[in-house]
């Protein structure tokens, strides 16, 4: 989760390994520019041809099969370029070269295709794991829940199934049909973690307790319980533990005309009725889900909106709103719902999607979780 209010991060670890890679990359070709420049000058009394071997061989490392000949034709052309220049044709040393060149090339391409097939394979797995694992906690909502109508709809911001902080659920009970939506603070396995706990806390408590507060209180309970336990951070160390908050909003539909909600530091729902989309904003702001300590009074109180026959509630996580155009524009998801008012379920959201993707480019900030309701008579 990231607010469009935070402050861009700090260089960090990711940041310098990025750096380290790029001039990594730039290094063949330095080889061949210093080469160039001391063939060209008086310096070329010292012969440094069979640097330019190196060249494919580095490239073969950082770069792709169609790197690695890019930077052998860069030294190839080098090599014929000085070769000419310094009248050197018809020695040995620059035949040796260049077959040193071409051998060393064809080996490179031959590694690079190897390695880059690997990965792929591993890659492939891998995704196929993460998705069969994210449909086990994510699963797709009923279509039908008591006196409503349900869908819902996850995009990663990555590319290839990818399992992030959000978690939604939706659940019949006897109490009404309970919702969730929540966007754990942090990423990687101790943010999949945290969805896990608040999800299983969840799907729980909704079926014994009868007040929301105290389903909410379950969850949140769950998460500092398990922030405690031995290895809870994983790879993310004590700054896991320390940012794996979870903001969340938790509705309760029962068979009256209305929606109780409880907010815990989360965007608000949006409520569409006869064309209008109206925020349903919480009147007591309240931490997110694991900053308990943060709360000195009551635990939070159940809000009551009206949520008549024909209404539209949708639920969704922050990174729809982190999504930004060319000119670096939030997007507007009150006027994309307004647009879209007179589209089914799926048809809305499939357009909610496209109307999305064309504002971001194709390019999300964060991964965005959305659920949709629609009352019914």
């Amino acid at each position: 989760m990231r607010a469009p209010w935070r402050s861009p991060p700090g260089p960090g670890a990711g940041g310098h390994h990025q750096f380290l890679f790029t001039l990594a990359q730039g290094v063949p070709f330095a080889i061949a520019l210093a080469v160039l420049l001391v063939e060209l000058t008086p310096a070329h009394l010292v012969y440094s041809g069979p640097l330019l071997v190196a060249t494919p061989a580095l490239a073969a490392v950082t770069f792709g099969p169609a790197g690695t000949l890019t930077a052998a034709g860069l030294a190839l052309g080098v090599s014929v370029v000085t070769a000419t220049y310094n009248h050197a044709w018809g020695g040995q040393q620059v035949y040796t070269n260049l077959l040193a060149l071409v051998l060393v090339t064809t080996a490179g391409v031959m590694t690079s295709r190897a390695v880059r097939t690997r990965r792929d394979q591993e890659l492939g797995q891998v995704r196929r794991i993460a998705e069969a694992a994210q449909e086990v906690l994510l699963r797709p909502v009923p279509a039908r829940l008591g006196p409503v109508r349900a869908a819902s709809m996850y995009l990663a911001a990555e590319t290839g199934a990818q399992i992030g902080g959000d978690l939604y659920d939706a659940v019949q009970t006897r109490y009404g049909v309970r919702l969730i939506v929540g966007d754990v603070r942090g990423k990687g396995l101790p943010a999949v973690r945290a969805a896990a706990v608040v999800l299983g806390a969840f799907r729980e408590a909704v079926h014994y307790e009868d007040d929301l507060v105290e389903v909410v209180r379950h969850c949140g309970a769950a998460l500092c319980r398990d922030a405690g336990t031995p290895g809870a951070g994983l790879a993310g160390g004590e700054e896991a533990l320390l940012e794996g908050f979870v903001t969340a909003v938790v509705a309760q539909i029962p068979d009256s005309p209305d929606v109780q909600v409880v907010n815990r530091g989360h965007p608000p729902p949006l409520l569409l009725r006869d064309g209008e989309v109206r925020p349903l904003v919480p009147a007591l702001p309240l931490p997110p889900l694991g900053l308990e300590e943060l709360i000195s009074g009551p635990p939070g109180r159940t809000e009551t909106h009206p949520f008549l026959p024909g209404d539209r509630l949708l639920l969704y996580t922050d990174g729809i709103l982190e999504a930004r155009d060319v000119e670096d524009a939030f997007f507007d998801l009150a006027g994309a719902m307004e647009a879209l008012r007179d589209r089914t379920r799926q048809s809305f959201l499939e357009g909610l999607r496209g109307a999305l993707l064309r504002h971001a480019r194709g390019r999300l900030a964060d991964d965005v979780a959305v659920v949709l309701v629609d009352r019914i008579d």
